[in-house]
């Protein structure tokens, strides 16, 4: 087993890990580490705890927005009502296609 240490928001951890792992290890925890930085920007002045809760919810968000981004999920309401009108006219438009091909109308 190997050892790394992760400098999180000023503090030093040292974590083990399987042999081979340090270099991904070490750089999820700069991750961490400016996420962490990122809230104490934010809120400032808090207790280990709370600034753990909030630094964990800030690489939750991160990852929520990436897999939304990854599926092509719209990201704001907004995105969202667009996207259901243009499904809405998309179906019509196949309705109409499909219309115009039982009926051997092409014209759509």
């Amino acid at each position: 087993m190997a050892e790394v240490t992760l400098d999180i928001a000023g503090r030093s951890y040292a974590i083990t890990c399987r042999d081979g792992e340090e270099e991904h290890l070490t750089g999820l925890g700069r991750l961490v580490d400016a996420k962490a930085r990122d809230a104490d920007r934010a809120i400032g002045n808090m207790t280990e705890n709370r600034h753990l809760l909030v630094t964990a919810l800030l690489l939750a968000d991160a990852l929520n927005e990436q897999q939304k981004a990854k599926m092509g999920v719209p990201l704001s309401e907004k995105d969202d009502e667009e996207a259901a009108v243009r499904v809405e006219q998309l179906a019509a438009r196949m309705e109409k296609l499909a219309t115009a091909l039982e009926t051997g109308g092409v014209n759509a």
